[in-house]
């Protein structure tokens, strides 16, 4: 993660509005690169990810994941320390893994917009739901 901070308007109009995205998100709750591409209605999950590694730094960047729940590779234990903090359900690592760090359960962190605060009002979409619920 950059931790270097640009003023607001420098940043490019499409990473506000992912870094806007990533600070809706409640703690606790996880959305994932896809979902945040989804929401926003433009680009896809490597641009999001694009955008949280250049200027992702001063918003919660450990809530924007990969769609498998692994950490993110380099900030692990930052991230990990943010996770048990927040109260962010995670799954053990498994002996099969090679690792002994957990993954977020994804089926309980991912958030579906549902809590939404003031000036958003579209939900992940429902397949995401249904991916989520299992």
């Amino acid at each position: 993660m950059s931790e270097q901070s640009l003023p607001a308007d420098a940043l490019p109009e499409y990473a506000e509005r992912v870094l806007d995205v990533a600070d809706q998100i409640p703690p606790g709750r996880v959305m994932t690169y896809g979902d945040v591409a989804e929401w926003l209605e433009e680009g896809g999950p490597r641009q999001v990810g694009r955008v949280m590694a250049l200027y992702g730094g001063p918003v919660p960047w450990w809530r924007v994941v990969r769609a498998d729940g692994a950490l993110l590779p380099g900030h692990e234990l930052e991230a990990l320390d943010h996770y048990r903090a927040e109260g962010t359900p995670l799954r053990e690592a498994s002996r099969a893994s090679g690792t002994h760090l957990p993954r977020i359960d994804m089926k309980q962190a991912r958030w579906d917009g549902g809590e939404r605060t003031e000036g958003h009002t579209r939900q992940v979409p429902a397949r995401h739901r249904q991916e989520r619920d299992g």
